[in-house]
């Protein structure tokens, strides 16, 4: 009895030795990595940055693949369906969490996408056009405040990252701000130049340019704290406890993947995050490293669902 219980033990052991070779041994095929939006933009060309990365550490083709669509959904639905071994992995950004309170969407945000980790975080810029008269922050909000109504803002649409941004600064504020949203930033900023619009949250590739040439006002940064490169500029959370809109760039991958895949990329992940050249690269879009744990991301994509659904129903919000 006892030799035969020990056999069985003997077997179990070396049968659970494979399996764990077997993880070790990812990946032993070109990796795909859904990008879900179009080519050329911040996300895009992160996940690009961290694909070569992971090509180099583990000599597979880590091939970016963008599959844009309904406000990034088609691209997560892609992953969300994917077979979980590990080789189909989603490029995750601040988009994540707020489609969530969008769309209806055909897939579980929560149950069916596991978070990796975060890579990089940062913050937005809130801009004024030189005639608004208001020279700091708390001027701006009594402005507001003054006269409701009078202050236009521009977004790159309904529902998108700068409009969800401005609208919980104008909840949390308890102001009467004017919404003008346009098909993409970059009318946005022509009207906030020619000052048909009086202010404007957004990235800042698109605003730092003309606040360095006086044409635009800066007045605050969206993140938790001040920039690492305009320590001057407050936090709009100085003022506004609480408030808070980042983007972030992560991540994921199909529920049900086996854990030390999962392990294995978020311990590369903080490897390449140390890299001198690759900091250097993510400050150019005025974005920090963000490292984090496969629990701690999906605590704060949770968190900032709930936050996003909150304003979007109480500014009664939908996706165009």
């Amino acid at each position: 009895m006892h030799k035969y219980l020990a056999l069985v033990l003997g077997m179990l052991a070396v049968a659970t030795s494979a399996v764990q070779a077997q993880a070790i041994k990812w990946p032993e095929k070109p990796v795909r990595m859904i990008v879900p939006l179009s080519p050329g933009g911040s996300v895009d060309t992160v996940a690009r940055m961290v694909a070569a990365r992971l090509t180099e550490k583990f000599g597979e083709q880590f091939v970016v693949d963008n599959r844009p669509g309904a406000g990034a959904t088609v691209g997560i639905g892609l992953v969300a369906r994917a077979n979980p071994d590990g080789y189909t992995l989603l490029m995750m950004s601040s988009a994540f969490a707020s489609n969530a309170a969008l769309y209806k969407l055909p897939y579980d945000p929560i149950k069916d996408i596991t978070p990796i980790g975060l890579i990089a975080s940062g913050p937005m810029f809130l801009a004024v056009h030189p005639s608004v008269k208001a020279g700091t922050l708390k001027e701006f909000v009594a402005l507001a405040r003054a006269k409701p109504g009078s202050l236009n803002y521009g977004s790159g649409g309904t529902g998108s990252s700068t409009h969800l941004a401005t609208e919980l600064f104008r909840q949390m504020t308890n102001t009467q701000l004017v919404h003008v949203p346009y098909k993409g930033i970059g009318a946005a900023m022509a009207d906030l130049l020619g000052g048909q619009i009086q202010f404007y949250i957004a990235p800042g590739a698109g605003l730092l340019p003309h606040i360095a040439t006086n044409k635009l006002r800066l007045l605050a940064v969206t993140g938790e704290q001040r920039s690492r490169d305009l320590p001057e500029v407050p936090a709009i959370a100085e003022l506004v406890p609480g408030y808070t809109a980042e983007f972030w760039y992560g991540l994921g991958v199909a529920a049900g993947t086996p854990k030390e895949i999962i392990g294995t990329l978020n311990q590369e992940l903080a490897r390449i995050l140390k890299q001198a050249d690759f900091l250097k690269r993510l400050r150019t879009f005025d974005l920090e490293p963000a490292p984090s744990t496969s629990a701690e991301f999906s605590r704060r994509i949770i968190r900032e669902i709930a936050m996003w659904s909150k304003v979007t129903k109480a500014a009664n919000i939908r996706a165009e």
